[in-house]
């Protein structure tokens, strides 16, 4: 098992178990459909580079739950919050 899935803090980074899992499952169907690896890794298993996007802040999931890459030039980072909405 993936080193980084034991500890609370990439639980923590992404907002809870399920959105976790969302992120993980969304961006692993990404990468079986050819999507590129956005890290530098000597592993084969996608599953450790989808952890090592995360943790990387390579990758998040928006208020809606879709899959954004950071830097991406359709959204780029982390979405803004909006207090006028709140």
């Amino acid at each position: 098992m993936i080193d980084e899935l034991r500890e609370e803090a990439i639980v923590n980074k992404v907002g809870g178990r399920f959105k976790l899992s969302t992120l993980i499952q969304k961006r692993l169907v990404a990468l079986n459909a050819g999507a590129r690896q956005l890290v530098q890794s000597d592993s084969d298993n996608k599953l450790e580079i989808v952890v090592q996007e995360i943790m990387q802040d390579k990758i998040y999931l928006d208020t809606s739950l879709q899959l954004q890459v950071a830097g991406d030039e359709t959204g780029g980072g982390p979405p803004e919050l909006d207090l006028a909405n709140l």
